[in-house]
């Protein structure tokens, strides 16, 4: 019995970049260029390593959320209008149960924690943008940090699971 098999290709069309990243050969790092379509695999990176720890549902979306906003400030923001690279380390420690996420670029020097708080409540939240996503990040995780060192932009963040 003769049977037709067909292949199907599922994401972008041809003229799509190829996306270019490495892998640390340890497996918690990925070095990769700062651009739209890396966000994916940077996501796919950092949810692969937790669900191969059994994170929870919630913490899995509260981190999906915090690594898309952070990764998409250091496309948008690092070396705008250029294209640089950027390293997402991914760790997990026992006791308790927990995720350290660490980005790392050496584009504009940037700290997202030194603004004031975003004014999330009525006209104002709907007039002016920006902010609300570093504001989401630090009342979604355990705890958010940044420092700028031998010409780099850390910003590392932490969720118990």
């Amino acid at each position: 019995m003769d049977e037709e098999f067909s292949m199907i290709h599922l994401g972008s069309d041809d003229d799509t970049p190829e996306i270019d990243y490495k892998i640390s050969d340890d497996g918690d790092a990925i070095t990769i260029d700062a651009t739209d379509e890396a966000l994916d695999p940077v996501q796919d990176f950092v949810m692969d390593k937790l669900l191969s720890y059994g994170c929870n549902k919630k913490t899995l979306m509260q981190i999906r959320l915090a690594v898309e906003e952070i990764f998409v400030n250091i496309i948008s923001y690092a070396y705008h209008p250029e294209v640089g690279k950027a390293e997402v380390v991914c760790e997990v420690s026992n006791n308790p149960l927990c995720v350290t996420i660490e980005f790392m670029d050496s584009g504009k020097p940037f700290d997202p924690l030194q603004y004031d708080e975003a004014d999330t409540s009525g006209k104002m939240f709907m007039e002016r943008p920006g902010g609300f996503g570093i504001h989401l990040v630090k009342n979604t995780m355990d705890s958010v940090d940044y420092e700028y060192k031998e010409g780099k932009n850390i910003l590392k963040i932490k969720k118990k699971f």
